[in-house]
């Protein structure tokens, strides 16, 4: 980094201020700081550390200063310390607590791979996963995906079952898999949340493209899954077979955390949704080979109650 006081110092002498350049460093000297940070560490300076480091003191005072009154420093976001360094004084610059907390939520977001999800997965809690006293089936949810995150925190090489969630609309399904994705993104695990019918619709207009299984490959190897909204949409033969199917035959093979949200039971979306094609054909055999895979990979939790999406 720039040595801000040899900068400063060279300013002031060129124009001869020598002076005032004086005063600034006798003041920086007598700082309460400087003076409790000599004093601590008395006995690892040099007797000439006054002399010699002088614009560095100043350094540490001036952007110190500056910091506090909320003005432009010389290293945005970090706040100066010092330090010994071979028996001399050293200005470090070192996160600020606001520059931590934002590095911090980035590295969390990172953890967050959604796709076409809603933005308010992005705070999702489980603090904030409102539970009212008569509704036990939110609270047993709640307690299921609490301690999903408990087990694979102790054994994440292991394999867990996931959850599928399925309930009526606004019932906080959605919010329940953010707040999972988050909770894990704290502990340093990385998820994929997708919502299924948009990804269905990419994955269409990725056939020209001829991406379809790179993009196919990216969900299906992600650490953890999410799979949002699943049955919202009809889904084509192609879809299910080709998407749908070889991301759930990947997974159960590899034994990855896999969650579903769904307005449909399992029963529900096998038999109205994944048994009838688009021309309204009744292909069990093929329903029956999928639902097999999701059975393997979740375990099945209803959510009741009122719809809490905003009207």
């Amino acid at each position: 980094m720039q040595d801000l006081g040899k900068s400063m110092r060279d300013l002031l002498n060129r124009q001869n201020l020598n002076s005032d350049y004086q005063r600034l460093i006798a003041n920086a000297i007598n700082d309460p700081d400087v003076q409790a940070f000599i004093k601590a560490h008395q006995d690892e300076l040099a007797e000439d550390v006054l002399e010699r480091n002088g614009s560095k003191l100043y350094e540490y005072v001036s952007q110190r200063d500056k910091l506090r009154a909320g003005h432009q420093v010389f290293a945005p976001g970090y706040e100066p310390k010092l330090v010994v360094s071979d028996h001399y004084v050293e200005v470090t610059y070192e996160p600020t607590e606001d520059t931590l907390l934002a590095q911090k939520q980035s590295m969390l977001k990172k953890r967050v791979h959604a796709v076409s999800m809603p933005k308010m997965i992005e705070q999702a809690s489980f603090g904030d996963y409102n539970v009212d006293g008569e509704e036990e089936q939110r609270a047993k949810a709640l307690r299921q995906a609490m301690q999903f995150v408990a087990d694979y925190s102790q054994k994440p090489h292991e394999f867990h079952q996931g959850l599928y969630f399925y309930g009526n609309f606004g019932v906080g399904k959605t919010f329940l898999l953010g707040a999972i994705a988050n909770e894990l993104a704290t502990l340093g695990y990385q998820s994929t949340l997708v919502h299924f019918p948009s990804f269905a619709v990419e994955m269409k207009n990725s056939i020209g493209k001829n991406n379809v299984a790179e993009k196919v490959d990216a969900i299906k190897q992600a650490p953890i899954l999410m799979i949002d909204d699943i049955g919202a949409d009809s889904m084509s033969s192609w879809v299910r077979d080709e998407v749908l199917g070889v991301v759930l035959e990947y997974r159960m093979q590899e034994e990855l955390p896999t969650f579903f949200s769904s307005n449909f039971s399992m029963q529900q979306l096998s038999d109205q949704h994944l048994s009838i094609n688009q021309r309204g054909e009744k292909e069990e055999v093929k329903a029956a080979r999928l639902m097999q895979r999701i059975r393997f990979l979740s375990h099945e939790v209803v959510i009741q109650g009122p719809n809490r999406r905003p009207q």
